[in-house]
């Protein structure tokens, strides 16, 4: 295929996708990603692409579909889990676009660091670009540590989420290139070493004083620095400082820690490192180094991005362009990763699994789809302002997905034994597995004159003619009474006789205990079925009783 052509394809593609007119970067973004041998002359081929992309962004919407239908009908077709929600450009896109997730190995992602990864995920498959894995693994607050079971959990929490990971990199192993810089901000007189207990120096910065460290001579600064790497100095004795502007309005900009001790041995690395950066040096570092173009982070962060300019700023480096967007909360839900990590180690929370967590693989196992948190992430875009929504809203959009395909069964919580005079002699009943697909055939239920109702819906109904679903009408009570095999517009009421024990685990970490259609012997662990009239559960373990995890209703 020709040049022109490849661009051609592309383009009428992001125009249909984007009514009607296509993004140049997008384009190129797509065509340097199919041949990679085009990067090197990436200049010329986006002068192609700009050209190309003018002449489809004049034809009709009609008349691009048409022609893509054509060349390439394949494009026509999103990818699954790859759908492209209209997000605003980025800034100053020049060549390939490269970004990262810089994800701290506390604990597995959860809902609320999905935000972070999907949108650099999108924009990265949006342009065509480069996405990187940098386990943020340094040392630098007291109250956490690095665990080493977290990198697994990370990055199987992105497997799921189908992200594309083109490079791992561990901010552990680049210790040594963390130190260079510090010694270089040292050298040049733009850090310096400070001794001064935190009460002090806190007192000092709010009344923006300077501290008798700031101006010693770099001679100084450097045996300090030097003996901070020796071990000399003990964890609290010595902080390396970077001399920002002692009067400046935020307090919290002035003079901010670069580097301090901690003697933990690190998981990856044990007792080798001693003196640990900051989280803005070892951004400043690497999103230099790594060739970062665009950082995406909460508005919370707007200090982190001040402190890596003024960093580029005293060592005359460029960075990456930042964007940033709003926090993200589900109403009544708080996350915490160091907190699952406690609860965990008291036995008040199973594991990374338990529903609590709202850890990628509790939502694996509760039955959600990766496409259907990529829609309920993506579809608040890259707004500033922060969102509080309510669960309800991840749960329609995963709804959409699993409603077709989930066979439906009776269960009967907290079960109520109805007697039942005068009914005829009935065996069995049939259902459909999906009242909508027929072709998916039926399932015989077993009946009898003892059923099972659940207490709710028993409490609810008593005295009154209700309808036992798929089988016949009954007048509840203890011993009820036969009314009918006809359909009829009353209460609809789910039953089991011949059952198994079912415990379902529900998203509070409560069980609800029960009886389920023999039916369920026929599924498999890690079907997500429909409990009908109840919600829908992901069998996890199927024995005496059978465990499913409640997924929504």
């Amino acid at each position: 295929m020709s040049l022109d052509s490849l661009i051609r394809k592309y383009a009428l593609q992001n125009a249909v996708f984007y009514e009607g007119k296509a993004n140049p970067k997008s384009v190129l973004g797509k065509v340097l990603a199919e041949d990679e041998s085009l990067r090197s002359k990436a200049k010329e081929v986006s002068t192609l692409v700009d050209k190309i992309v003018a002449e489809v962004n004049t034809l009709t919407l009609d008349d691009q579909t048409e022609e893509l239908r054509e060349i390439a009908p394949e494009l026509l077709v999103k990818e699954k889990g790859v759908k492209e929600i209209k997000l605003p450009d980025l800034p100053n896109v020049k060549d390939e676009v490269v970004m990262r997730l810089a994800p701290y190995p506390s604990g597995p992602l959860h809902i609320g660091n999905a935000r972070m990864v999907l949108l650099n995920d999108a924009y990265v498959k949006r342009y065509g670009g480069k996405l990187l894995l940098v386990y943020d693994d340094t040392i630098g607050s007291e109250e956490k540590l690095p665990i080493t079971e977290a990198y697994g959990y990370i990055k199987e929490g992105l497997d799921w989420l189908q992200v594309d990971i083109h490079e791992v990199v561990y901010k552990s192993d680049r210790m040594d290139m963390f130190y260079k810089w510090g010694e270089r901000l040292v050298n040049e007189g733009h850090a310096y070493v400070c001794e001064c207990d935190v009460e002090t120096l806190r007192s000092l910065r709010g009344k923006g004083e300077e501290c008798g460290h700031r101006n010693q001579s770099v001679e100084e600064n450097q045996e300090k620095w030097l003996k901070m790497l020796d071990g000399y100095y003990g964890e609290g004795e010595a902080v390396v400082r970077i001399k920002t502007d002692m009067k400046h309005p935020n307090p919290a900009f002035r003079d901010r820690v670069l580097f301090r001790i901690s003697k933990r041995d690190h998981p990856r690395v044990g007792g080798r490192y001693h003196v640990w950066p900051m989280l803005e040096l070892s951004w400043a570092v690497d999103d230099h180094l790594l060739g970062v173009t665009h950082v995406l982070r909460g508005k919370e962060l707007v200090m982190e991005d001040m402190m890596e300019k003024w960093i580029w700023d005293m060592l005359g480096v460029e960075g990456p362009e930042f964007v940033h967007y709003g926090m993200m909360r589900l109403k009544g839900i708080k996350l915490s990763k160091s907190q699952v990590r406690r609860e965990i180690e008291k036995g008040a929370l199973t594991g990374i699994s338990d529903p609590r967590t709202w850890s990628m693989q509790s939502l694996r196992r509760r039955g959600f789809r990766p496409e259907a948190v990529r829609e309920f992430v993506l579809s608040f875009g890259m707004s500033l302002v922060d969102i509080e929504v309510p669960a309800e809203n991840l749960y329609a959009e995963n709804r959409k997905l699993v409603d077709a395909e989930a066979d439906r069964y009776f269960f009967v919580p907290n079960p109520v034994q109805v007697e039942i005079e005068g009914l005829p002699e009935i065996s069995s009943v049939e259902a459909p597995l999906h009242p909508e697909f027929s072709e998916r055939g039926k399932r015989e239920i077993a009946t009898g004159n003892v059923v099972y109702l659940p207490r709710e819906d028993f409490d609810e109904y008593k005295g009154e003619k209700i309808r036992l679903k798929d089988f016949c009408n009954i007048l509840l009570d203890e011993k009820s009474e036969f009314v009918s095999l006809q359909v009829e517009d009353i209460p609809k009421v789910q039953w089991v006789h011949d059952y198994l024990v079912v415990k379902v685990v529900m998203p509070d970490g409560t069980v609800t205990e029960g009886y389920g259609e023999k039916n369920l012997e026929n599924t498999e662990e890690g079907q997500l079925v429909q409990f009908e009239r109840f919600g829908f559960v992901m069998i996890d373990s199927k024995g005496d009783p059978l465990i499913a995890y409640f997924a929504h209703k």
